[in-house]
């Protein structure tokens, strides 16, 4: 099991996100837009890097919904290697099961 500190850091990281995207897609815009000036765009990358640096998606870590773990992760289950194996051993898991040949 992961310190619940870091699993409240990485729901934190999810609001902050969540909460900045509309602000970030609109600055990078800007920046990526050939139409702006030079000023316009070196303003709207000041602006970007005065927003806080856990509302960047980058910084999210992908972590198992059962313990907390941050590495081993299945993107299509959402669990650790250790959890999806126990699961897939009881037979939670439809359509998987333990390799034998």
């Amino acid at each position: 099991m992961s310190k619940t500190c870091m699993i409240n850091r990485e729901i934190k990281r999810e609001k902050l996100a969540k909460k900045y995207a509309a602000k970030r897609e609109a600055l990078k815009k800007v920046v990526s837009s050939q139409t702006a000036s030079y000023e316009e765009k070196m303003e709207a990358q000041i602006a970007l890097q005065k927003l806080p640096r856990d509302s960047s998606p980058v910084r999210q870590r992908n972590r198992c919904e059962l313990s907390g773990r941050p590495r081993g992760v299945y993107r299509k289950f959402g669990l650790c290697r250790n959890k999806l194996r126990e699961a897939t051993m009881r037979g939670d898991v439809p359509g998987l099961r333990k390799a034998s040949w």
